[in-house]
C-alpha cells in the first residue's frame, strides 16, 4: 500500500495511492476512516494500517493524481534524523578512508520538507543551494534499545527524501550542520510511503538522482556503511523511536567531479529522485518571493 498526505478541494486529507501512469489515483481515506484515523500519522501510531488495506480493497480512486496537492507523507513527525556520509564512496569522497564506527546525525524540521511537485525554495541569503538524493525510513513500531535482527520490524515503510543543504550555512557552527539544513522548504519528502510489506528492505534498493534530466547520483544501499536495520539499532540506543519518526538515511557520492567554483541548483532546475520500489520524488527550484 502506498500512503500519501495531500490537499485536495481546499482541505487537507490523506489517503492510499492507487493504479499507475495516467490512471494515478487516491482512495481517500479520510471520507471513510475518521473520526478513528485522521492523518498517516494515525494510522501508524494506533495499528491502522491493516483497517486501511481493507477500505482500499476493490475500491476505485476517489481523486486523480492531478487533483491533489502532494504533501509531505507523514506530516508532524515527531522527530526526522537525517544521517550523514553513510556511503562508502561519500566518506571516502570527504577525504576519509577509515569506516566510521558511529552515524553523523542531525535534525531536520517538518517545515523544511516541501512535499512531491512542490517548489523548493532558494532563499536570497545564500546562492549555495544543493540536493542529496535519500531514501528515508518511517518508523511504525515504538521501540527502545532495538537489535538489529529486530530493526527492520520496526519500519512501516519508506520514502524518498531530496535532503536539501545551503552549503555556505553549513559552516556557521563549529560543530553542527543545522543552520544550513534547516531553510524553509530547503529540500522535500515522498511523494508517497510504501509499506513494509510491499518492499523486501532485506535487499539493495537502487537510487537515481537526475537534475534537468541528467543523471547525477546513481548507487545502491549495498554501498551503505550503516543499514537500515543498524542505524534504527544506534538510534534506538539513547532515545525512544516511535510510529512516524523519519530517519533519513544518506546520501551517495555525486557522479561529476566537484568544479571550482561549485554548480548551485538555481532557479528552474528540477530534481528527480527514483527508486523503482517507492517511485520518483520530483521538485522544481523557485526563488524565494
Amino acid at each position: 500500500m502506498k500512503l500519501a498526505s495531500y490537499k485536495v478541494r481546499g482541505r487537507d486529507s490523506f489517503g492510499a495511492v492507487v493504479g499507475e501512469g495516467g490512471t494515478l489515483g487516491v482512495v481517500d481515506l479520510k471520507t471513510r476512516l475518521a473520526p478513528q484515523f485522521n492523518s498517516v500519522l494515525e494510522l501508524l501510531s494506533h495499528d491502522g494500517l491493516d483497517i486501511a488495506r481493507a477500505a482500499v480493497r476493490g475500491v476505485r480512486a476517489d481523486f486523480k493524481a492531478a487533483e491533489v496537492e502532494w504533501l509531505a507523507p507523514v506530516l508532524t513527525p515527531e522527530k526526522i534524523l537525517c544521517i550523514g556520509i553513510n556511503y562508502t564512496n561519500r566518506n571516502a569522497d570527504y577525504g576519509d578512508q577509515d569506516v566510521p564506527r558511529y552515524p553523523s546525525m542531525f535534525y531536520r524540521a517538518p517545515g523544511s520538507l516541501s512535499g512531491h511537485l512542490q517548489p523548493i525554495v532558494l532563499p536570497p541569503e545564500s546562492e549555495q543551494l544543493d540536493y542529496e538524493g535519500e531514501i528515508a525510513i518511517v518508523i511504525g513500531k515504538t521501540g527502545r534499545r532495538i537489535a538489529s535482527g529486530d530493526a527492520l520490524d520496526h519500519i512501516a515503510g519508506v520514502t524518498l527524501c531530496n535532503e536539501g543543504t545551503i552549503r555556505d550555512w553549513i559552516k556557521h557552527g563549529k560543530f553542527n550542520v543545522t543552520q544550513g539544513k534547516n531553510w524553509d522548504r530547503s529540500g522535500s519528502i515522498g511523494p508517497w510511503l510504501v509499506t513494509a510489506d510491499e518492499i523486501d528492505l532485506s535487499k539493495p534498493l537502487r537510487i537515481t538522482v537526475r537534475v534537468n534530466g541528467e543523471v547525477t547520483q546513481d548507487d545502491t544501499t549495498a554501498s551503505m556503511i550503516k543499514s537500515f536495520a543498524d542505524l534504527i539499532a544506534y538510534v534506538s540506543t539513547f532515545m525512544t523511536l516511535k510510529p512516524g519518526d523519519i530517519i533519513v538515511t544518506g546520501t551517495p557520492v555525486k557522479i561529476s567531479p566537484r568544479t571550482d567554483p561549485p554548480t548551485w541548483l538555481k532557479p528552474g532546475d528540477t530534481i528527480e529522485i527514483d527508486v523503482p520500489e517507492i517511485g520518483t520524488l520530483r521538485n522544481t527550484v523557485v526563488a524565494e518571493s
